[in-house]
């Protein structure tokens, strides 16, 4: 043996080498995950060096428990026969005292888990109340239904640090106490709207974890998100579906000093607004809201509120996307736009903007895109998204005069009157050199031609505009791509040197 290998740390770095494709995402070709797997097992049998090390990797992800039951001499050839299936545990007799050893022989080296089915935690009933089967956990999936929740404490390790909980439940109030080191909590949206008991527990559970960092839930009470407001190891803050309202009308939380991330994924809006009013976010970096139904008066609330809550200095991303799948929106009436987009200004450290609303556009015009561009010198993605096919009002002119204030912006995507052409390319010496993503939507127009001679000649990173499908933007794009090739050989045409008299 070489000895470069008796040094622990270089063992290490080519043992995790080998590793890598054990840890790649589950869509990529299992060949590749399995030859890893083949390869640590390998080397874990060539020799007592490399055992531990290559044991520790082997066993460090696991999903569900067969890998671990099927150490057990009595279960192996029933989980391991070509004849078995997903219930070969149905009537099978629990763990002896005995069989708890070999299940448990490898437990200590595995870091992760994902457990889905619940269909052979009647096995583990020889294990105590207070039992924690890995010691050393760190990342827990547990997507199991009730009523056997009752078995999540055998998974509480002090050393986990992630959790993912499919529903709140009776079992996860041990959490903050058994597991002190915890830092990310996500529990699942609730099918339905939570029972008080649930919210009660919910808020009970997160109360009891005192150094999250990241958590996800469904809408929380007052009394959690207060907790939480005060809870200094916070940086992050998703909101699921749900209509637990924050009813004491009195009370303003303390600021969350150090929330960077605050994500909503509802199916109305009141419960962020309320929460926005009503909070104060100084270091917040990021806001992203999906909605189905919001009503234009409250996008108009909604953005008040955002930019009422101590974040207007900090603010680099904002996505809000409402869109109804189910039809539950009243329709707004025709003519009726969006026009809170000047409580964005206040932004000035913006970087991405997304608005996307099914039943009414954001109102812009030449003017306010002036001013909007010269209040986000920072900007590198925009979207306004306009599914309502209102007439447009902003011309290329207003395009371009915006764009010569956001130099760094490189994806777009607004509704333009391409068909009203204000501007000639041939006479404008400004071109903006890093917008390469631009998408028109259901924009109309007439002369393709003298359109893809303007992107041409002044977006010339746009290799193609996207649009709503559109026959005659597939046309603008199909000249565009002419007029590049044309450029791209006249440059590589080297003229005939003039003859000597």
């Amino acid at each position: 043996m070489h000895q470069a290998l008796l040094v622990p740390e270089i063992l290490l770095d080519i043992f995790d080498h080998v590793n890598e494709s054990v840890d790649l995402p589950s869509d990529d070709p299992p060949c590749e995950r399995l030859l890893s797997l083949q390869s640590l097992a390998s080397l874990a049998t060539t020799c007592k060096t490399f055992h531990e090390p290559a044991m520790d990797l082997l066993w460090a992800n696991i999903d569900e428990l067969e890998p671990l039951l099927g150490c057990v001499t009595r279960l192996h050839p029933m989980i391991y026969s070509s004849s078995a299936g997903p219930s070969w545990s149905e009537g099978v007799e629990p763990l002896s005292e005995h069989e708890t050893h070999q299940f448990l022989r490898h437990a200590t080296r595995v870091r992760s888990i994902d457990i889905i089915s619940d269909k052979n935690f009647h096995l583990l009933t020889v294990f105590p109340t207070e039992t924690c089967i890995f010691p050393r956990l760190q990342s827990l999936l547990w997507q199991v239904k009730a009523p056997n929740n009752i078995y999540l404490h055998l998974f509480l390790s002090d050393t986990l640090l992630f959790t993912y909980l499919r529903a709140i439940h009776p079992a996860s109030k041990y959490i903050g106490t058994r597991c002190a080191s915890l830092e990310a909590l996500t529990i699942g949206d609730a099918p339905e709207d939570l029972t008080t008991d649930e919210s009660f527990l919910l808020a009970e559970t997160i109360r009891s974890c005192t150094q999250l960092t990241h958590l996800g839930c469904p809408p929380l009470e007052w009394e959690a998100w207060n907790y939480l407001s005060n809870l200094p190891t916070l940086l992050k803050l998703e909101i699921g579906n749900g209509s637990q309202p924050l009813d004491r009308h009195d009370l303003i939380f303390a600021p969350f000093l150090n929330v960077t991330i605050l994500n909503f994924y509802v199916h109305t809006a009141s419960y962020t607004i309320t929460a926005l009013q009503r909070s104060e976010f100084p270091s917040l970096l990021q806001f992203e809201m999906h909605v189905q139904v919001m009503p234009l008066a409250q996008a108009e609330q909604l953005f008040r509120a955002l930019s009422r809550c101590n974040t207007c200095h900090t603010l680099e991303h904002i996505v809000i996307f409402s869109f109804d799948p189910d039809g539950d929106s009243d329709e707004e009436p025709v003519g009726n736009s969006l026009t809170a987009i000047t409580q964005f200004l206040h932004f000035t450290q913006l970087r991405t903007l997304g608005l996307v609303f099914e039943n009414y556009p954001v109102y812009l015009d030449n003017d306010l895109l002036l001013e909007a561009m010269s209040s986000w010198p920072h900007i590198r993605y925009m979207t306004l998204a306009n599914h309502q096919l209102r007439p447009p009002t902003i011309t290329f002119r207003g395009l371009f005069d915006g764009l010569r204030l956001c130099p760094h912006l490189d994806s777009l995507q607004l509704h333009i009157d391409a068909v009203n052409i204000d501007i000639d390319p041939e006479t404008e010496s400004f071109q903006h050199t890093t917008l390469q993503k631009f998408n028109v939507g259901f924009s109309n127009v007439e002369d393709v031609e003298a359109i893809a001679r303007i992107i041409f000649s002044m977006l010339p990173r746009v290799e193609k505009v996207r649009h709503g499908n559109e026959d005659e933007w597939i046309q603008v794009n199909e000249h565009l791509e002419y007029l590049k090739s044309s450029a791209v050989l006249d440059r590589h045409i080297t003229p005939e040197p003039t003859p000597v008299t």
